[in-house]
């Protein structure tokens, strides 16, 4: 195909990327070399941060628990957890909790959120934590602060977390279907 054909090619996938944002406010993945839309198996998965403040509980097992509902639920997604100051190992409270209701314990070393962390991110979760200082884009941004403690009220951060997690991964599979 010569070179006008290749430009009006770019023009209709530029057409069809606007089409759609304009009607949905979805925005297509690009293929780069082609300048056309990717099929939806390509695109990438919409990545989910979860924050705590020592990033080894409340953040673990909302991860755990978002994990296992979303792959039930047969959402794509990425799931991240971190810390703002974080703690050198997941309480044993924690790792036993998970492994007593048959979860694997997504991280084995409690890690610092980074600017990258949060420029990845298409929603950021907060337990907890003080993010005034953070780099997080606008609009990713969700707090879940009234979560108990897990070394207070195991049980009442447990059905918080979840709650908020079924509701979460519910959202994203309706978003996902538009």
């Amino acid at each position: 195909m010569g070179q006008s054909g290749r430009g009006l090619r770019i023009s209709m996938a530029l057409l069809g990327a606007v089409l759609t944002v304009a009607v949905s406010g979805a925005r297509p993945a690009m293929d780069a070399d082609a300048g056309q839309t990717a099929p939806p198996s390509a695109r990438k998965p919409p990545t989910v941060l979860f924050l705590c403040p020592h990033g080894a509980a409340k953040s673990v097992l909302a991860s755990a628990y978002f994990q296992r509902t979303a792959q039930e639920r047969g959402l794509n997604v990425r799931v991240d957890s971190a810390g703002i100051e974080p703690q050198e190992r997941v309480p044993a409270l924690v790792a036993d909790h998970l492994t007593r209701h048959g979860y694997a314990v997504p991280i084995s070393k409690p890690r610092a959120v980074t600017k990258a962390d949060l420029a990845a991110a298409d929603v950021v979760i907060s337990i907890g934590c003080d993010v005034k200082s953070l780099p997080v884009k606008p609009g990713t941004l969700r707090q879940w602060d009234e979560v108990p403690g897990p070394s207070e009220d195991l049980s009442g951060a447990d059905a918080a977390i979840r709650r908020r997690v079924v509701a979460l991964v519910e959202e994203l599979v309706a978003r996902q279907r538009k």
